[in-house]
């Protein structure tokens, strides 16, 4: 059975968007490419042609992904009211005890993860670390870098 994939309603949006652009602006720009590179003659020696190629390959690999994935997808709801537990959908404000640093994360699936937008996966080892958590509550963290201490300080949605 396929993964289940969690994605937000912003997540789902940008992921149908980007199927969208592949299957028309993608697949027509690299058609002209391959055109165009056809018309350089012999095929077998046309690094142009052979560029193109590839890159229609990684295109057509794409969108089959995205549509593998959209029929899979679950959709985070948002969290209404205030947030108790850490969960997939809101954002939670830590404390990094070593460094005496605050951070703040939206947690989601792992196909919206982006660490430098402060978007963390539920399956990451902060992401783990905190699933379930209350305001107040301190974890451990074992990440591949060593063990850190995290304070859970708000959530929110």
């Amino acid at each position: 059975m396929a993964k289940t994939i969690k994605l937000t309603e912003d997540g789902l949006k940008k992921l149908e968007e980007e199927l969208e652009n592949l299957k028309t602006v993608g697949r027509a720009d690299i058609a002209e490419k391959i055109k165009v590179a056809r018309g350089y003659g012999d095929l077998s020696e046309n690094s142009e042609y052979d560029e193109a190629k590839n890159e229609q390959a990684k295109i057509e690999a794409r969108i089959v992904e995205i549509e593998a994935m959209l029929k899979n997808v679950e959709i985070i709801e948002d969290v209404k009211g205030k947030a108790k537990t850490v969960v997939v959908g809101v954002t939670v404000k830590v404390l990094d005890q070593e460094y005496d640093e605050e951070c703040e994360y939206r947690v989601v699936g792992s196909t919206e993860a982006d660490p430098r937008q402060g978007k963390i996966s539920d399956e990451s080892p902060v992401g783990k670390a905190l699933m379930g958590k209350k305001v107040g509550d301190e974890v451990i963290v074992e990440a591949p870098g060593g063990e850190f201490k995290l304070k859970v300080v708000a959530i929110s949605r």
